[in-house]
């Protein structure tokens, strides 16, 4: 069974820093194209940052670019996402699953709260 167990969330101050994990049991993540997603209350789920199958490519929302930076260590089985400069339209539970997405991959999601 495939799970993904995301951690590092919290309540940060507007400008800080807060860096993400999601550690992929049940499977390998080399060779899978991987991303992060969040949602925010009232909001649909939205793509936040992905990379393809090689790890090569990377693409990030308009509204994240220049802030935010997707990793992995296939050692560990864990993809990361930095995120840097944050604003308070980023609280939101941030997922991590394939790219694209699969409905029976998505975890509980860890929660990030940016005060103004």
């Amino acid at each position: 069974q495939v799970q993904m167990v995301e951690s590092g969330g919290g309540l940060v101050q507007a400008g800080g820093s807060l860096r993400l994990s999601c550690v992929v049991l049940g499977r390998t993540i080399i060779y899978t194209a991987m991303a992060w997603f969040r949602q925010a209350p009232g909001k649909e789920r939205e793509f936040v940052s992905g990379y393809d199958w090689r790890g090569v490519n990377t693409n990030y929302a308009d509204s994240v670019k220049g802030r935010f930076t997707i990793s992995r260590d296939n050692a560990k089985n864990t993809v990361y996402l930095q995120m840097n400069s944050l604003k308070p339209e980023d609280t939101a539970v941030y997922y991590c699953n394939n790219n694209p997405p699969l409905s029976a991959y998505w975890g509980q999601g860890t929660q990030v709260t940016v005060s103004s």
